[in-house]
């Protein structure tokens, strides 16, 4: 691995800031191979040298990956002036560079994955991945095989293009429907134009799946973990 900064390094083992780090290498509070350092511009291996902070050990992992249970009312965004992040919600020893794959409206909850991996993100992002996403709605109005066949068919919401055909499947209908969602694309409002383009409004959405990875029902609204070598696997394809 290549020689980096010392103050880069512990920015991105979750330390904090550059100027934290700083701040914290002025205080002697690192160790580098059991020798206390204070230059942040000192030249470190990752894969050789032995960091350490308040006498705890760092590792730098290159990538990480957590399952996110969204809660409504926090913005998919990794910086907002006004709204709290997906990515506050991760504590610990994090990485500065994770961020959201996708997003999902504010007012959206379920899964989200958060990680630094933009090889990854692109993969299950591109429009021509064809990468499916299984969603959970509650929605004003009575869902029947009308609509059905209509998400089939591609719906009209205003883009240039219509929607590619998505499959909906009816869970409970009534004045109020619950369905299930799967589409392959990721357009801004999605799910809730293509009701409106049939005259109904979205009450709750939930996603539950994005490509292999499903949302672990155990994980409380705001609640995270990482991804296990099983999942990170089946969601790369290996």
């Amino acid at each position: 691995m290549a020689q980096i900064r010392l103050d880069k390094y512990l920015a991105d083992s979750g330390q904090g800031t550059r100027t934290e780090v700083k701040q914290k290498l002025k205080q002697g509070r690192v160790r580098v191979n059991d020798v206390v350092v204070k230059k942040p511009e000192m030249k470190i291996d990752p894969s050789e040298d032995s960091v350490s902070i308040d006498g705890r050990s760092l590792v730098l992992e290159e990538f990480q990956y957590y399952m996110l249970n969204k809660p409504a009312g926090v913005v998919s965004a990794t910086k907002d002036d006004r709204d709290k992040t997906v990515i506050e919600l991760i504590a610990g020893d994090k990485r500065r560079d994770l961020f959201p794959v996708g997003r999902l409206d504010k007012d959206t909850e379920g899964l989200l994955l958060i990680t630094n991996d933009g090889v990854l993100s692109n993969n299950l992002l591109a429009p021509g991945k064809h990468v499916e996403k299984c969603y959970l709605a509650k929605v004003q109005g009575r869902v029947t095989e009308t609509e059905v066949e209509r998400f089939k068919e591609g719906l009209d919401i205003g883009d240039e293009k219509p929607t590619a055909p998505a499959t909906l499947i009816i869970e409970e209908s009534g004045d109020e429907s619950w369905v299930r969602i799967i589409i392959t694309e990721g357009r801004y409002h999605q799910i809730k134009r293509m009701f409106e383009a049939v005259d109904m409004k979205v009450l709750y959405l939930k996603r539950l799946s994005m490509g292999a990875l499903e949302l672990d029902e155990s994980l409380e609204l705001g609640e995270y973990r990482r991804l296990t070598d099983e999942e990170l696997r089946s969601l790369k394809g290996e």
